[in-house]
């Protein structure tokens, strides 16, 4: 047990690597941007952060099958980590030598398919421990929120240093997970090993995996919008600069984070029903509550609202996934979901930031909030049914 809270915490850290790497961008975007060689606007930035989750989409279930083809984890996250780290490396080195700004966007997709094989995988060993889906998805949880908090802290601070500061960082902490992650045990089950296309295969004909993964992609979206949409609005709504901005997303991230576990541990005890369909809804609404406040100050405490209710949602839908996996394919149903994730985080970039452009920012926040509500409204007969009593009946109806 004591060897399983070590790895736990190990992994949850790695997670929490992944995150404040990829965040330390965010804040200081238009800035960065800029310094590539591009236009430090709204549809700059857009692209500069579509370009890695478009890589993300595309590899995130090849890394998990791989995984669960090999029957280890450790070597690829290492890779995937030290990939993600010279990707970094080589993007700072681009203003230096007069490379366009599509340079900068190629970049981005080769580290982003490198990048979500540490993280993606490094939640699959969270999967792979015992102690209850909804502890392990919770601290999963726990370290993409303080993750994602601490990374709009630092990066909107090394911003204001030095656009290219956020770069180097991002690097040395990806070393720093593939080095953590070699002293983890490898519990990637190597019983059930089968080819990497009849995983795909396999998992593609349970459609009940469908239902997890709408919600992580109403739920990414959100994280996406923010990510993008949040930080101009903020900047340019309530003239914050870089650092502000980071702390204001901070408000959502530090209770999202911190409330993973406890929400991931609840969902064991009361199933994932009430945390996923009950907070989406209130999730979406406090979403539209950022858009309609008038003011800096209660749009910054409307942004800790979204965060306590987004932590109800996102461990017991990771929980969910891993409830209805089977130990062979826990890879690829994981990264199956960081697919739907990804393509998420995608929407909330093109969507909310087109519909920002287009109509305005209160719009925008409409049309992501209802979103939640909407993908909850749609799909709670079939989450009650699949609350983990009956998830054993619910796949073999599948098969």
């Amino acid at each position: 047990m004591e060897v399983t809270r070590r790895d736990r915490l190990a992994l949850a850290l790695a997670v929490w690597g992944v995150l404040v790497s990829q965040v330390f961008l965010y804040p200081g975007v238009a800035d960065l941007v800029t310094a590539l060689g591009g236009k430090g606007d709204l549809t700059g930035g857009m692209l500069f952060l579509v370009a890695e989750f478009a890589a993300f989409v595309a590899f995130a279930s090849v890394w998990g099958a791989l995984s669960d083809t090999l029957g280890k984890r450790t070597p690829l996250i290492v890779a995937g980590a030290l990939g993600g780290a010279a990707s970094y490396l080589t993007l700072a080195t681009l203003p230096s030598l007069g490379a366009p700004f599509v340079v900068a966007l190629g970049v981005r997709l080769v580290g982003g398919a490198m990048t979500i094989g540490a993280f993606s995988l490094a939640i699959t060993m969270l999967a792979d421990l015992t102690g209850g889906n909804g502890r392990n998805m919770g601290a999963a949880g726990i370290a993409i929120g303080l993750g994602a908090a601490l990374g709009s802290v630092v990066g909107g601070r090394l911003s204001t240093f030095d656009p290219l500061a956020p770069l180097y960082a991002a690097a040395a902490v990806l070393v720093a997970v593939a080095i953590l992650v070699t002293t983890v045990t490898d519990r990637a089950p190597d019983t059930t090993r089968v080819k990497f296309g009849t995983i795909l295969r396999r998992l593609a004909a349970k459609p009940v995996f469908g239902i997890p993964f709408a919600f992580g992609f109403i739920d990414r979206m959100t994280a996406g919008f923010f990510s993008l949409v949040g930080v101009f609005y903020f900047r340019q709504e309530f003239g914050v600069d870089a650092a502000l901005a980071g702390g204001i997303l901070a408000l959502f991230f530090v209770p999202f984070a911190l409330l993973q576990y406890p929400m991931g541990a609840l969902s064991d005890r009361i199933g994932r029903f009430i945390p996923v369909v009950g907070g989406s809804v209130l999730f979406g609404l406090s979403i539209v509550g950022v858009g309609v406040a008038p003011t800096l100050i209660p749009a910054a405490a409307a942004m800790l609202v979204v965060g306590v209710f987004g932590a109800m949602v996102a461990p017991a839908t990771m929980a969910l996934v891993t409830d209805l996996a089977e130990p062979g394919e826990r890879g690829a149903a994981l990264g199956g979901f960081n697919v739907f994730g990804s393509l998420g985080f995608l929407a909330g970039f093109i969507i909310g930031g087109s519909v920002a452009e287009v109509v305005g920012y209160f719009e925008s926040f409409l049309v992501v909030g209802l979103a939640e509500v909407a993908i909850a409204l749609v799909a709670f007969r079939a989450v009650r049914r699949l609350d983990p009593e009956q998830s054993a009946q619910a796949l073999s109806s599948a098969d």
